[in-house]
């Protein structure tokens, strides 16, 4: 592993590019030298092209403001030329976004995704780094495919999942059957605010475009294996989600209820939950939680406003564990949608990446 890699960031005008931009800051392992973005903000300097849409509660930092930003499709090759690896974030229509995360793959660029177009192909690990790390052994696979020596594409899950997936996984030893999930999601995942989201004040929308499909069969891929070059995603167990857009600007929140072939006892649950930890854990990266899951003890909590910054908005909270009349349990989830769930996910996952060599 490098001491640090040249990073670029496309898409680094929208919300999720906005908040790579303020997590790379002073970052001990990357350092960003590119920003793109599309071509009506391409030779604009980057406090140019997001004055007047700038969403984070921080400055732009200083590197950032004087940078100029480049064209994401048409300065493919220079971009190229610069970096080590790239952060994806942009807002496109999911051909274009395949084609693109292709282009720089095939530049010999590692591109690490928040975007969605590349979680369904069998051979892009789709990564929460604490749960299944091991899904990066297909990246050899893909290379052949793309015909690369270093170029490759990994990619972050849905933002939702983080906010119940990593609190049904430990539980997975005692045998889940079935689990029911209601998500209740920040506008921020929309890329709002609430003054460019002004139909959510007051109101509760019972709607988000593709999200339930997502939160229903992208667990199975997490909870698959790699074989023959590609993951197989796991036969279960069966989700049903229902997804909500909530008047909340950052933390997702999950009711989650919950079957197992042999019901456990609560206290072993809440101890599967305490002594949870993975790779990042163990590797002491960055911007890993020391403790990947909180529990709280509080009938009221967790609650996205007090406890979504939990280990600088990395962990994954919950709470409210308690016995169910139809499930065998049902608690609260809770994380936050911009952090651990996006840009955050995305950069422990680079630095996971980093430490295993996949960028040198």
């Amino acid at each position: 592993m490098k001491k640090t890699y040249s990073v670029g960031i496309i898409g680094a005008t929208g919300m999720v590019g906005q908040r790579f931009v303020t997590l790379l800051e002073k970052h001990p392992l990357f350092t960003p030298v590119v920003l793109a973005a599309s071509a009506r903000s391409a030779g604009k300097l980057y406090r140019e092209a997001v004055d007047g849409k700038w969403a984070m509660n921080s400055p732009i930092p200083a590197y950032a403001r004087e940078m100029k930003v480049l064209d994401a499709e048409a300065d493919a090759k220079a971009i190229a030329q610069q970096v080590d690896f790239i952060f994806c974030a942009v807002n496109m229509k999911k051909d274009a976004i395949r084609a693109l995360e292709e282009k720089y793959a095939r530049l010999e660029v590692p591109v690490v995704s928040n975007n969605s177009a590349h979680r369904a192909t069998d051979d892009v690990p789709m990564v929460i780094p604490e749960i299944n790390a091991d899904h990066l052994a297909v990246i050899g696979a893909q290379r052949a495919r793309l015909g690369t020596k270093r170029g490759f594409i990994a990619v972050k899950s849905n933002c939702s999942l983080q906010s119940y997936v990593p609190l049904l996984h430990p539980l997975r030893a005692f045998g889940i059957r079935c689990a029911a999930v209601t998500t209740y999601q920040a506008i921020s995942g929309a890329g709002k605010t609430f003054e460019t989201m002004p139909e959510i004040v007051d109101n509760v929308i019972p709607y988000i475009g593709g999200e339930e499909q997502k939160s229903e069969e992208e667990p199975l891929k997490i909870w698959g294996h790699v074989e023959n070059g590609c993951i197989v995603n796991a036969s279960g167990p069966v989700i049903t989600a229902q997804c909500l857009r909530v008047p909340v600007s950052d933390g997702h929140t999950a009711a989650v209820f919950v079957s197992f072939e042999k019901k456990p006892a609560k206290e072993d649950i809440l101890t599967a939950w305490a002594n949870y930890a993975g790779e990042p854990q163990t590797l002491h990266l960055p911007s890993a939680p020391e403790q990947f899951i909180h529990y709280f003890d509080e009938d009221d909590r967790p609650q996205a406003k007090l406890d979504r910054m939990t280990e600088h908005g990395m962990a994954v909270c919950a709470g409210r564990l308690r016995e169910d009349t139809l499930f065998d349990y049902k608690f609260i989830g809770l994380s936050h949608n911009t952090l651990r769930g996006a840009a955050g996910g995305a950069v422990l996952l680079a630095e996971l990446l980093a430490a295993k060599g996949f960028f040198d």
